[in-house]
């Protein structure tokens, strides 16, 4: 599979790691540590060096119980970093839900819309289906980020994921989005207790139903750390195995804090015997 991005063709035949970048004082893992432009655009630089396969660069906040932020604020935060980092040749991801800020990061020449709100906020599935090019992340998510942890519920979570997100693939087709354009995300903690993440990995693979590539985020969540005990400092390797099982079970991209850990992690896995993916798993049935 590829992923059609503005600039790139991105090759998924082997899983590719998104660098997570938080230019944000308040989430939950590396709040402050890259708030200043020039303490992102040096992150950025460290992550391509570590490996890192796609910058993912957000302004506000997603963790449970996160105040919204200002377009103003998001955009002061994000633009400056969005072009320096854009400068570098490598592809960039702009993580925010406001169409306005996705219209001028894809003026910039950003190459992939991640949002968690799978472009339901209005204006934004119009924003990417004028765009010619962009490549697009559509997230499942219960809620939304102030109460989103509050009571979560389903009847059966994975097929509820499944289906939402199948539709939100029809609704960019239907648009005209082409299909190479898109991948799929099962939000990982984003309105789901953990029994519910541990079901959406075990069970990963019905998530390949809609035929699109699966992007998946456990880096350092919450659920690693009800899991082993272990603060958020100290999730590395609770988050490689996380990285590893969703790869096993069909992920194309993972989304995580420590790149160069996740890379390392990697190469051994490929060296033991090419893990099970969209492609090959088409290959099985």
């Amino acid at each position: 599979m590829l992923w059609q991005t503005t600039h790139h063709r991105i090759d998924l035949s082997v899983p590719k790691v998104m660098g997570i970048v938080n230019m944000t004082p308040d989430s939950f893992s590396d709040g402050g540590q890259f708030a200043s432009s020039s303490a992102a655009i040096e992150h950025c630089r460290r992550l391509i060096d570590e490996g890192a396969d796609i910058l993912d660069i957000g302004g506000e906040s997603s963790r449970p119980g996160a105040d919204p932020v200002s377009l103003e604020e998001e955009r002061r935060r994000v633009l400056p970093v969005l072009e320096a980092v854009l400068a570098m040749g490598h592809p960039v991801s702009i993580d925010t839900t406001k169409p306005a800020l996705m219209s001028e990061a894809l003026a910039l020449g950003v190459d992939i819309v991640n949002d968690i709100h799978a472009l339901q906020v209005p204006g934004a599935l119009d924003v990417v289906a004028e765009h010619p090019s962009c490549g697009v992340c559509l997230m499942h998510m219960q809620g939304d980020p102030p109460s989103m942890q509050s009571h979560p519920g389903y009847t059966d979570v994975v097929a509820e994921v499944r289906s939402m997100l199948q539709g939100r693939v029809n609704a960019l087709l239907a648009r005209g989005v082409v299909a190479d354009r898109l991948v799929i995300d099962p939000g990982i903690g984003f309105g789901k207790t953990i029994e519910h993440n541990v079901e959406l990995l075990r069970r990963q693979r019905e998530l390949l139903a809609p035929g699109r590539p699966l992007l998946v985020g456990w880096s350092r969540k919450s659920s690693l750390g009800a899991l082993t005990g272990r603060a958020v400092g100290d999730r590395l390797s609770a988050s490689l195995a996380a990285a590893l099982a969703s790869v096993a079970h069909g992920a194309s991209i993972v989304r995580v804090h420590d790149v160069a850990a996740t890379v390392d992690a990697l190469k051994v896995w490929r060296a033991a015997g090419l893990p099970i993916t969209p492609a090959t798993l088409d290959e099985l049935r």
